[in-house]
């Protein structure tokens, strides 16, 4: 093959990469739009709650499995074209979850949107990386970045308020101007180098039913025990064993025929490479912690202090804001300095943060503590995803662009995924663990219990309450039920605070790039 390492692209790399990032951030603010509309989306199509939790697996199921063969399918019919397939696919589907008239139909959409959104991200990856020369990959990628994490943040509080003002399918008609804009523009400015295009012209992508078929068994497997398993008591049912005993198996099998492939969809040879198997470690636990958070903030901030879904969704906002001011600095910084210095700042930064939360998170905290404390976990974090990936790309060759792309985001969501199943799976179980500790010391004779009691009775007594006895007992196991969840809520974050403070230790796994060329990338 031809050396092109001076080609560079026919338009400006910042129209380029705000042109990629436009679509990468719709999808990425699809993630979390629907969530806080699902009581909304049950009501409007005679659906259960739980029932329209499928709106959301369905999504993440077939995002999931589209993630890791992203790269494949790039080399196979061209990254750009198939980006642009991408866009339109996520664009025409998110137009007919709009029109859906029934729970079934909304969800097979979801399927198509969510295959559409998952060749999204690693493709716009790859673009950047080829797109910017190594000294300017790092504010790149930041742009990138930023898109990435805000869209997150924002995505609770605009679809509580499109939900509020207007209907639930607005927040998939949004989708459907951004999209057309995304594909015109693309049309126009993106392009393939021509080590892809080469590749092509001479046939040598091949494809890999076997391995395609145990990649989708695997991962929707996975996904359906890990959505379904804390709702069915987990090993206690024997569909969820069966279910997870067919991924595991397949995922195996899987691994073994890629690894000797000839052309595998995930070249899996690249975690031979100690840089880029340290850097999806790191980014397979920063994904539990992000999406963990994500997910249990506001969810603690609805069940126990009663926000409104649009107010809790405010109050992730400012983790969004300060990573638009962090940003850009770690992308100064991130050619300038070692990178392992800026990570491990990150997780020592991070764990902290985590710690802080932990000690404040309480039922008498107001909406600006919330704020504060989610702002402060998300400063450290742009300065963990820039260096980890500027060292996952070093001494991979950039024929391996896609598949090093692909297989971060994969590996961020697998983790994000199996994160939130653990912890809300742990806080059940802690939570009824605090309770049961706390119900047994409430019994007559012990002190505060009966000073608490009689307080509760002569409140009842003057408010002329029929049964005040009861009614006081009743108040006394909501306060326990309260408190003993809000103890589930500290142990799970107090146990993510430990998780990233030992995380440093392996950079030192990772090598130190040359310089300032080392290519840089991020989710």
């Amino acid at each position: 093959m031809a050396d092109h390492s001076d080609w560079i692209p026919k338009h400006n790399p910042w129209a380029v990469a705000l042109t990629v990032t436009l679509a990468t951030f719709m999808e990425v603010l699809d993630t979390s739009i629907a969530n806080v509309s699902l009581p909304h989306i049950a009501g409007n199509l005679s659906a259960s709650e739980q029932e329209a939790t499928w709106v959301l697996t369905s999504y993440l199921v077939s995002n999931a499995i589209v993630l890791p063969m992203s790269a494949w399918l790039s080399r196979l019919i061209g990254r750009k074209r198939f980006y642009m397939m991408c866009v339109a696919l996520f664009t025409c589907s998110s137009f007919l979850c709009g029109l859906a008239p029934s729970l079934g139909v909304l969800v097979i959409f979801r399927i198509l949107q969510g295959a559409g959104g998952g060749g999204l991200q690693p493709s716009e990856q790859a673009i950047l990386a080829d797109t910017f020369p190594p000294a300017r990959r790092g504010m790149a990628f930041a742009v990138y970045g930023m898109a990435v994490v805000v869209a997150p943040a924002i995505g609770p509080t605009l679809g509580g308020w499109i939900t509020d003002n207007f209907s639930w399918r607005w927040i998939f008609y949004i989708n459907v101007p951004i999209g057309v804009l995304s594909l015109f523009l693309t049309h126009r400015l993106v392009e393939d180098p021509p080590y892809l295009n080469e590749e092509r012209a001479r046939g040598r992508v091949r494809v890999d039913y076997i391995g395609l078929s145990l990649l989708v068994l695997a991962v929707g497997c996975l996904q359906v025990v890990l959505d379904k398993g804390q709702e069915n008591d987990w090993f206690g049912s024997t569909w969820i064993v069966v279910t997870l005993a067919v991924a595991v198996y397949s995922f195996v099998l899987w691994i073994l025929w890629e690894w000797r492939h000839p052309e595998p969809i995930v070249n899996l040879r690249l975690f031979r490479h100690r840089n880029f198997a340290t850097a999806m470690l790191f980014t397979f636990v920063l994904g539990i912690v992000l999406f963990g958070t994500t997910v249990i903030i506001p969810q603690f901030l609805q069940l126990l202090l009663g926000y409104p879904a649009q107010l809790s969704g405010e109050a992730l906002a400012g983790g969004g804001l300060i990573m638009l001011f962090m940003m850009p600095i770690a992308g100064f910084f991130v050619s300038r300095i070692d990178p392992r210095i800026m990570m491990a700042f990150g997780f020592w930064s991070t764990a902290a943060s985590l710690y802080f939360i932990a000690t404040h998170l309480s039922l008498q905290m107001d909406f600006r503590t919330a704020f504060l404390l989610r702002t402060f976990q998300a400063m450290g974090l742009a300065f963990i995803f820039l260096p980890s990936n500027t060292l996952a790309y070093l001494g991979i060759p950039r024929e391996n662009n896609n598949q090093i792309s692909a297989m971060n985001s994969f590996v961020r969501n697998i983790g994000g995924s199996i994160g939130i199943a653990v912890i809300t799976t742990y806080i059940t179980r802690q939570a009824q663990k605090h309770q049961n500790y706390m119900v047994a010391r409430a019994v007559s004779g012990n002190r505060a219990f009966d000073q608490l009691t009689a307080a509760l009775r002569h409140n009842m007594l003057h408010q002329n309450q029929a049964h005040p006895r009861a009614e006081a007992y009743g108040r006394v196991m909501g306060l326990i039920q309260g408190q003993a969840t809000t103890l589930a809520y500290i142990d799970v974050i107090y146990i993510m605070a430990l998780v990233v403070a030992l995380l440093p230790p392996f950079i030192l796994f990772m090598r130190r790039p040359k310089a300032a060329a080392a290519p840089a990338a991020t989710h």
